[in-house]
């Protein structure tokens, strides 16, 4: 069990890293703090920027549960 979870926890962690890498940058970035941006309260996200944004929140609350599952049963 404790293996399967380690494999399912590994998945997880490889497909939040897509979904976070997948989504657009939301700010200017460093060039963005003079106020010159809008970017940054731009509004919602549409479209596959939306759909990746619960992705990562889904994929991210699932990797913390497996990861203390895992810690509780090493422990």
């Amino acid at each position: 069990m404790l293996t399967f979870l380690m494999v399912v926890d590994a998945i997880i962690s490889v497909a939040l890293i897509g979904a976070i890498l997948g989504q657009e940058a939301k700010s200017g970035g460093m060039g963005g703090m003079d106020g010159s941006s809008d970017a940054v309260f731009s509004g919602k996200a549409r479209g596959m920027d939306a759909l990746l944004a619960r992705v990562t929140v889904v994929l991210a609350i699932l990797f913390a549960i497996i990861t203390i599952i895992i810690a509780r049963m090493v422990s």
